[in-house]
């Protein structure tokens, strides 16, 4: 069984930054393409960032240049680094790890950006 734990969300002005993490624990084998979405009430989940297993990164067009997605493979985590933050950027952000053919959500993290 694979538990994904997510740290780092809470509140912040506009133009603040947060940095986000997600660590996999239990029965980890290999881990390819990690992401983050984000999802305010009301709307459908949305894409933030992705990084697949080699490194390479996808980013949603309003996050670029302002987020940064990494992954740490020896300790199964990913994080997020969000810089000049937001309002629009309020939500709930869940990290997702895809295993190899089956993947998983964490529990999401508050992220509160007041103008």
């Amino acid at each position: 069984q694979v538990q994904l734990v997510e740290s780092g969300g809470g509140l912040v002005q506009t133009g603040g930054s947060l940095r986000l993490s997600c660590a996999a624990s239990g029965s980890v084998f290999s881990i390819n393409t990690m992401g983050w979405y984000r999802q305010v009430p009301g709307k459908q989940r949305e894409l933030v960032a992705i990084i697949r297993r080699g490194g390479s990164t996808d980013y949603a067009d309003a996050v670029k240049g302002r987020f940064t997605i990494s992954r740490d493979n020896a300790k199964n985590t990913m994080y997020l680094q969000m810089t000049s933050l937001k309002p629009e950027d309020t939500a709930v952000y869940y990290c997702h790890m895809d295993f190899g053919g089956w993947g998983k959500f964490g529990q999401g993290t508050q992220v509160t950006v007041s103008s």
